[in-house]
């Protein structure tokens, strides 16, 4: 659990350095994005042999009808995550497409998932994707959205999302379980 923990707070550290402390991050210039973007990987591996090295501690037992629910708030989520929020119409009044998105997957995730590793892993990147969007919007009050783009558009998005979720799905089944239920 040790290895998760500290992947999660690294993960949420490197995020949280270019607006916590922006004058530290100005200050290491282009080879700071390098670095944070290091820490980043680190925090991934981190969290990844951490979370499949954690002891099994059920904290309960998901119904298996939740794996539908999962499976479409983690296509959300994508959807959420790509540039329909930006080019489209359906989204685009949204500020924080990307977190929220991100908060739609960690969710999905906590809903399939009822161990003790899952709880810290995906409520731990929950809870960093509400914060970083609590700092952005104290940091950078005055938001506009961009110029609202076409219903076609977000068509595009949502099928390019369809098949981004089925390759998710398959590479999931090599790493873990498998993610359609039948």
């Amino acid at each position: 659990m040790f290895l998760l923990v500290l992947g999660v707070l690294l993960w949420a550290g490197a995020h949280f350095f270019k607006r916590l402390m922006p004058d530290a991050r100005a200050k290491t210039g282009d080879a700071g994005k390098g670095a944070v973007a290091l820490a980043i990987v680190a925090s991934i591996v981190l969290m990844v042999i951490g979370y499949r090295g954690a002891e099994v501690v059920d904290l309960w037992y998901p119904p298996l009808w939740m794996t539908h629910v999962n499976n479409f708030l983690v296509l959300v989520a994508i959807f959420m995550m790509s540039p329909a929020p930006r080019k489209g119409r359906i989204l685009n009044g949204m500020r924080h497409p990307m977190l929220a998105g991100f908060k739609a997957w960690a969710i999905a995730h906590l809903l399939v998932n009822g161990d003790l590793a899952s709880v810290i892993l995906f409520g731990g990147l929950f809870a960093w994707a509400l914060a970083e969007m609590i700092v952005i919007n104290k940091a950078e009050p005055n938001w506009t959205p961009t110029e609202r783009g076409t219903y076609a558009k977000d068509g595009m998005f949502l099928i390019a999302s369809l098949i981004l979720m089925s390759i998710i799905g398959y590479v999931h089944y090599w790493v873990g379980p498998w993610p359609y239920p039948v």
